[in-house]
């Protein structure tokens, strides 16, 4: 046997029995089963069909304003992250501290507080919301045109909730941006840039796809997070799917109101959560051997 050979360490032996970690890994897992068993035996036993039959629509009218706000949101966030990104990755001083700031705001506070300060904070300067305004033409027995202010858009709750949703997604979607930009190698650019290619050409052509591919994941985790977020808009009058549950709640005092409600979201992230997965893996079908 060589000196080499000789200086190598076994692998520790496998271990066997029931070590802590095992038994208490089994025991939560219990514990979710039966607390699981337990909602669904409490659901079969307390069925109420005049509850179900009065509450469902309001509760499927309440699902579509929860997808409309998180699509809209996501989508304005989209829009709004691409020069807060730019920005975060400007060597100008001044655009990088304010897109700094913007991120580093919207990033450190709560959620629900930007909601309150939107949608209680705004109503301060109506005066000077509605002085800002333009014509829109409408269609109503005619062709009229029809001014519309800023105040005509914060006076409604479910718009106070997009204007805030987008701000603050839009921070968390500027980091994902520039951190899938960064994470593509340097030579890209180099090599772009030999062949030619200016540079709006190699971020469109070379550096988003490899991007994109990055912060997929991140986007997927920042959907879900704003599907559960969304809950937040009951609070300011939006009659959302938690916004419907509370008012059955209300006016019935049960508890199912609330048991169904966290079963739709969690059917909602489950789907997306297997959607982006699915995504994933149609997207790196290239990257796997």
């Amino acid at each position: 046997m060589s000196a080499t050979a000789a200086l190598v360490e076994r692998p520790p032996p496998r271990t066997r029995g029931w070590p802590r970690q095992r038994i208490v890994g089994y025991a939560l897992v219990c514990l979710w089963i039966a607390f699981g068993l337990g909602i669904v035996s409490y659901l079969v036993f307390a069925w109420n069909p005049a509850f179900f039959a009065k509450y469902a629509p309001a509760y499927l009218q309440g699902l579509g304003v929860t997808l409309s706000l998180v699509a809209i949101s996501m989508v304005l966030g989209a829009v709004m992250s691409v020069p807060v990104a730019y920005g975060r990755m400007s060597r100008n001083r001044i655009l990088s501290g304010l897109a700094y700031c913007y991120v580093y705001f919207f990033r450190g506070t709560p959620l629900l507080v930007q909601t309150f300060l939107v949608y209680y904070g705004v109503g301060s300067f109506r005066p000077q919301l509605s002085e800002f305004g333009i014509y829109l033409p409408v269609i109503s027995d005619g062709l009229t045109f029809v001014r519309f202010t800023l105040w005509d858009f914060f006076k409604d709750a479910f718009n106070c909730g997009i204007f805030a949703f987008a701000l603050n997604t839009a921070a968390y979607q500027a980091e994902i941006l520039r951190g899938a930009i960064e994470s593509v190698h340097r030579g890209q650019w180099e090599g772009a840039a030999s062949l030619g290619l200016h540079k709006l050409q190699t971020l469109r052509k070379i550096i988003l796809p490899q991007a994109l591919i990055v912060a997929l994941r991140p986007y997927g985790n920042e959907l879900i997070l704003m599907v559960k977020a969304s809950a937040i808009v009951a609070i300011i009058t939006v009659y959302d799917l938690m916004g419907n549950a509370k008012l059955a709640f209300a006016n019935s005092f049960d508890i199912q109101a609330y048991i169904w409600v966290a079963l739709v979201y969690l059917v909602m992230v489950e789907l997306l959560r297997h959607a982006i997965e699915w995504i994933e893996r149609r997207i790196t079908i290239h990257l796997k051997r």
